[in-house]
């Protein structure tokens, strides 16, 4: 029996130790991170007992079976004012306290990515290295992996790099359960966190009796400066009286450390005239502070107007865009959420032609918004004018705004709604051989009255009927974007010209002896060719399509050029030409001479294999009296000039090889034999 009391209680305290609650505490979440400054030494001597959840570290995830978590821990949250490297400390209360830390860039997301971006991490350490931790410029390790073995590895990691304007998150934990805090200072490396911009009032306003002032900060100030009865602030009256405050708060500060904006309350209302805040010493003995503890100068103010209570009208609508199913009502002062009927049943539209609202939302904040959207049954797609009509909803009254003010019936907004347009437009094509002009037509209607015309391949235009000339007839693209001020809309079409034409054939360009040149005709037109007209060069014409294979005689111990040409004519009396050159050769005999002379005469200064115009993969080699190699080439118009590594060569007897495929027969040839070199 007592030996299974034992093992209850020991199975409890194991599993008391190693079950941990997720995270509450404000500053033990990334959503919840401390705001912190360079200027200031932060003391952690608190530390609750929670997890998140676990955390990539590049270079030590998933080695020696260690779970990287953010175990105990506290996060801190800053922006990069100076782009540098980044120093910093953490020091145990107690000796011989051991304290992780990583550092993410979370620029433009949310904190929580922290857990699943493994592309964050910019810096960490995880050493089991008591004592104290941070970063150092004399270390060469970015990231430091925990380890199994107790007291191993640096407990400093290098400084990391941060980037200006950039977001980071500081995590620091501690595996062991049991903790006495911390100090977390900065400083040694070249950035800076510390915000430039000095604390200031922004401004104030006053939406209703005065009771309540909305007061801006022009950044993040710390909740626990604000004195909560508001004895931070006076109101000054237009006769320069001193009216008390007698209260302050912010919704920021339900669930952060810092806030931009508050309320301020007023015993009494204030009658109608422009006023000044002020801010002054509270009772708290301060003003209100930055992060870095800087306080907003006594005296400093801004100046609000409490205006008449009137009730707040249906006094704007954004401007609808094309084919819209949203309407979006805009309010000068804040109407309250809890009299917006979710059916829309706080409005009706009259007009052109019969518009259903089918439900009405808003983006609430405390309870209060200033813009209300209507969602139509149908995208709005045809010209009319219409109004959009309050009206007591199911709750029995109309809207009411911040002041408790219901909004006094009939109060309507009117708007117009444009047509949908068409750009899709027609063309006339006038033909002729030297240039086709397209006579470009739109109908301009639905009140389209803006045309942007872009014409292949450098043409634009803004006018609505275009004429264009076009003096390449290859097919191309035209297209056009027509607006009415709302609706945009865009048309291409392809241009095809029935009069383009291109004469083209293939032939070899080189003609070995008693060989015959073929041509392969590959003109192409868009309309029929009625005509052709051949003219080869060796004294031969054709008026057929395809015509027969023709003979060229080579001239003795000399290569040259024939120039064939086809003339080819389209059914709208069109023509074109091409011509192309062939190499008539007097021989296709491959052959190595047996002697050269690199004289630099301008004859016979080169060795290579003659005329090797029938062949493929081929290997030239040349070598010495000794059976060294001197010249090697694949390419039988490289041409060994008598030198080796730039010197020349003594004159006498050279041995050559010589591999190559027939291009016609496809055999492997393969020679051998002798050249002198002749000086």
């Amino acid at each position: 029996m007592m030996k299974d009391i034992l093992f209850i209680l020991f199975f409890g305290i194991v599993l008391n130790f190693n079950v941990q609650s997720q995270c509450t505490t404000l500053g033990q979440t990334p959503a919840t991170a401390f705001p912190v400054c360079g200027t200031t030494t932060f003391n952690q001597t608190i530390v609750p007992i929670c997890t998140n959840g676990n955390l990539f570290v590049p270079g030590c995830s998933g080695r020696d079976g260690i779970n990287y978590e953010d175990k105990n821990p506290f996060w801190y949250k800053f922006t990069c004012y100076a782009a540098g490297t980044f120093g910093f400390v953490i020091t145990p209360m107690a000796p011989g306290d051991d304290y992780d830390w990583q550092l993410f860039d979370i620029t433009g997301l949310n904190p929580v990515a922290v857990f699943t971006n493994n592309n964050l991490v910019v810096g960490s350490n995880w050493s089991a290295t008591p004592n104290t931790t941070g970063s150092s410029g004399s270390i060469s390790n970015q990231n430091v992996c925990g380890t199994t073995n107790n007291y191993s590895g640096p407990n400093f990691s290098r400084y990391p790099n941060l980037i200006l304007g950039h977001e980071y998150l500081l995590m620091i934990s501690h595996f062991e359960d049991t903790q006495t805090g911390y100090s977390l200072s900065f400083g040694g490396g070249t950035a800076s966190i510390t915000d430039p911009l000095l604390p200031r009032l922004l401004s104030a306003a006053a939406p209703c009796d005065g009771t309540e002032i909305s007061v801006k900060l022009n950044k993040k100030m710390k909740c626990n400066s604000l004195a909560a009865n508001g004895s931070d602030f006076t109101v000054t009256t237009p006769t320069g009286a001193i009216i008390n405050t007698v209260g302050a708060s912010s919704l920021q500060c339900g669930n952060r450390f810092d806030l931009d904006s508050l309320s301020i309350f007023l015993a009494n209302p204030l009658a109608p005239g422009t006023y000044k805040l002020k801010a002054k010493t509270g009772t708290d003995g301060n003003t209100l502070k930055d992060n870095c503890d800087r306080l907003i100068p006594v005296g400093d103010s801004v100046s609000f107007t409490v205006f008449p209570l009137f009730p707040t009208p249906m006094d704007s609508l954004t401007i609808p865009k094309c084919a819209p199913q949203t309407l979006e009502l805009v309010f000068k002062k804040k109407i309250k959420c809890s009299s917006i009927d979710a059916g829309g049943g706080d409005f009706f539209i009259t007009g052109t032609y019969p518009i259903n609202i089918t439900s009405a939302t808003a983006n609430c904040v405390d309870g209060k918004t200033d813009r209300i959207i209507l969602n139509l049954d149908i995208p709005l797609q045809v010209k009319g004018t219409f109004l959009v009509n309050l009206k007591a909803g199911p709750d029995g009254n109309t809207l009411i705004d911040e002041c408790d003010l219901q909004t006094p019936l009939p109060d309507n907004v009117a708007f117009n709604i444009k047509d949908t347009v068409n750009a899709e437009f027609g063309k006339t094509i006038n033909y002729t051989c030297a240039v086709n002009t397209i006579f470009y037509t739109h109908n301009g209607l639905n009140e389209v009255n803006a045309w942007q015309w872009t014409f292949e391949p450098l043409q634009q235009s803004t006018l609505q009927n275009p004429i264009i000339n076009y003096t390449d007839f290859r097919a191309n693209t035209t297209s056009l974007i027509v607006s009415n001020g709302v609706c945009n809309d865009t048309a291409t079409v392809q241009i095809v010209f029935q009069n383009y034409l291109k004469a083209d054939f293939n032939v070899s360009s080189l003609v070995c002896p008693e060989k015959k040149a073929e041509f392969k005709n590959t003109s192409i037109a868009n309309s029929g060719i009625t005509d052709y007209k051949w003219n080869f060069g060796n004294g031969n014409t054709s008026t057929v399509k395809d015509p027969f294979p023709q003979s060229y005689i080579p001239l003795v111990a000399a290569d040259y050029t024939a120039l064939p040409q086809l003339i080819i004519k389209n059914d709208f009396g069109c023509f074109d030409t091409i011509t192309k050159p062939i190499k008539i050769v007097y021989s296709c005999f491959i052959a190595v001479p047996s002697a050269f002379t690199p004289n630099g005469d301008g004859l016979n200064d080169f060795l290579y294999p003659l005329k090797a115009y029938k062949s493929t993969n081929l290997n030239f080699s040349i070598y010495n009296r000794v059976g060294q190699r001197v010249f090697y080439s694949n390419s039988w118009l490289n041409k060994w000039d008598g030198k080796f590594k730039g010197l020349p060569q003594d004159p006498g007897t050279f041995v050559w090889t010589l591999d190559y495929i027939n291009s016609e027969s496809g055999t492997r040839v393969v020679e051998k034999g002798t050249s002198i070199l002749i000086r």
